[in-house]
């Protein structure tokens, strides 16, 4: 039974999922956490919808075995797949990635051109820009698929002559675009934004849903009474469904080098 001192559950289909758990616990440093990383079947970015939707459901079904009182879907794809179906069949709060970001982005542009970067699957649902013009019709949206981002942040390749290479093979889209906003509509991609600013400059507003998720989460929880005790000591909790050796090394770089142990399990169970 979920308490105010129960976890919060944090999932992904990979590691990039660890930004937003930085966030959140920068932001809410006395909540407990329980991280889950799909890295057995990453990436979700070309998995069909249905394929996603059937991990998404695995995922919270395992995190629902540890009691968790809100699950953050820290991934892009699986937000702009199974969110709505996924937040309509539970029972306790579960948000993405997308809105949060989406909020700020129409917030912050001036001139209503706004440009979206993420998965091949992200990009294609075409979710950033229904959602956007949902709260301002007369914002033109941009969006490009990064898919070589990815490898590259978990690679630890942030800024390399090869990542600026890549970053402008991609990038170069938005150029004559004229686009003020740009979301990182990926939760690898805030770890290359010093490439990204290189490339495209600091007249930019850069939007890192990771940051505005955790905000959101932080506002859910205080405006239902659901945040940790002040006197809590945080514990997290990591899990994958493979090769646990490369995301501890990872989520000591991410998350500051705390010797984090991460158990593997065969989420197929769920």
């Amino acid at each position: 039974m979920t308490n105010h001192n129960s976890p919060i559950g944090v999932f992904d289909s990979g590691i990039g999922g660890l930004t937003v758990l930085k966030e959140i616990r920068t932001l809410m440093p006395n909540e407990n956490v329980v991280y889950f990383g799909d890295t057995a079947r990453v990436p979700y970015g070309s998995k069909s919808k249905d394929t996603v939707m059937r991990y998404v459901r695995q995922i919270i079904r395992f995190l629902k075995t540890k009691e968790v009182k809100a699950i953050v879907i820290a991934c892009n794809t699986a937000s702009a797949y199974a969110l709505f179906e996924s937040a309509l069949d539970e029972d306790i709060p579960v948000i993405g990635v997308i809105d949060a970001g989406v909020k700020t982005a129409c917030n912050v542009t001036k001139n209503k051109r706004i440009g979206i970067i993420g998965t091949d699957g992200a990009i294609q649902s075409g979710v950033h820009a229904k959602m956007i013009n949902r709260i301002d019709s007369q914002i033109s949206v941009f969006g490009k698929a990064c898919p070589l981002f990815v490898p590259f942040a978990e690679e630890g390749l942030f800024d390399t002559k090869l990542t600026d290479g890549v970053v402008e093979h991609y990038l170069s889209y938005f150029k004559p675009l004229d686009i003020d906003t740009l979301i990182l509509g990926c939760t690898h991609y805030p770890l290359l934004i010093n490439a990204i600013r290189r490339y495209l400059g600091d007249n930019i507003n850069y939007v890192n849903p990771a940051y505005e998720t955790a905000c959101q989460l932080r506002e859910l929880l205080l405006d239902s009474n659901m945040l940790c005790d002040a006197d809590n000591t945080s514990v997290c909790e990591f899990f994958v469904s493979d090769c646990a050796k490369k995301m501890i090394s990872f989520a000591d770089m991410i998350l500051g080098g705390e010797n984090n142990k991460i158990t593997a399990l065969n989420i197929e169970n769920y």
